[in-house]
């Protein structure tokens, strides 16, 4: 495998694990609140959860660049206040692959909440546990497998992540060249028996990581 190769892999499976710590605090906070309490507007939250699973990526890679962009207001804001650029960057490949894989890990870490037995919990507050404590010592060790399959899933999904990255970051050699971004700009060039090997090796870090993931979702209770 060349070097090229190499960086491109390197570079993806870094954006993906960084992706994914990013949207690890907040994906759980909501899957967890999606498990455990009511409130009006629930089902608005989870429909606009669900969105990027069901629009076209490059819809959600648009929708971005607008309000990431110069003239976006998140964008503007950013550039304007803490001088942080991320159209076009290696930061816009990160959002990008957080964005579009954080509806994974919500929907199966909810499930994992959903899966361990309120009465456990009730049992420890009752002997003097507070709501973190509960929480960290008891729901989270319990729905573990799932909150871990969770994780690699989006792993997984941030690592094949081409329509809103081509929108917001462009394609940039040696800035924001993914397996996918590469893969296609190969195909395009003609040049397929390089696009086959980044093929090969996306094919094998995504089948991998599903693996994981699916058996770390069979310890979950039904």
């Amino acid at each position: 495998m060349s070097t090229d190769a190499w960086q491109i892999t390197w570079f993806t499976a870094w954006v993906a694990v960084v992706s994914t710590l990013c949207i690890l605090p907040p994906g759980l906070a909501l899957a967890w609140l999606l498990a455990r309490r009511d409130w009006p507007g629930k089902s608005v939250v989870e429909t606009l959860v669900a969105l990027p699973l069901v629009i076209p990526p490059v819809a959600t890679g648009l929708l971005l660049l607008k309000l990431l962009g110069r003239r976006g207001v998140i964008g503007h804001w950013l550039e304007t206040s803490l001088g942080l650029e991320i159209v076009f960057t290696w930061k816009a490949v990160v959002v990008a692959a957080a964005v579009m894989s954080f509806p994974l890990l919500v929907r199966t870490a909810r499930v994992a909440f959903e899966s361990v037995n309120p009465r456990v919990e009730h049992v420890a507050r009752t002997l003097g546990a507070g709501p973190w404590r509960v929480f960290w010592t008891i729901t989270l060790p319990l729905a573990r497998p799932g909150v871990i399959a969770g994780a690699v899933l989006a792993f997984a999904r941030a690592l094949g992540e081409f329509g809103a990255t081509v929108m917001l970051a462009g394609f940039i050699p040696g800035k924001t060249e993914t397996l996918s971004l590469s893969i296609y700009h190969l195909v395009q060039l003609g040049r397929d028996r390089e696009a086959l090997v980044l093929l090969a090796i996306a094919v094998a870090l995504a089948f991998g990581a599903v693996w994981f993931s699916e058996r770390l979702l069979r310890r979950i209770p039904a």
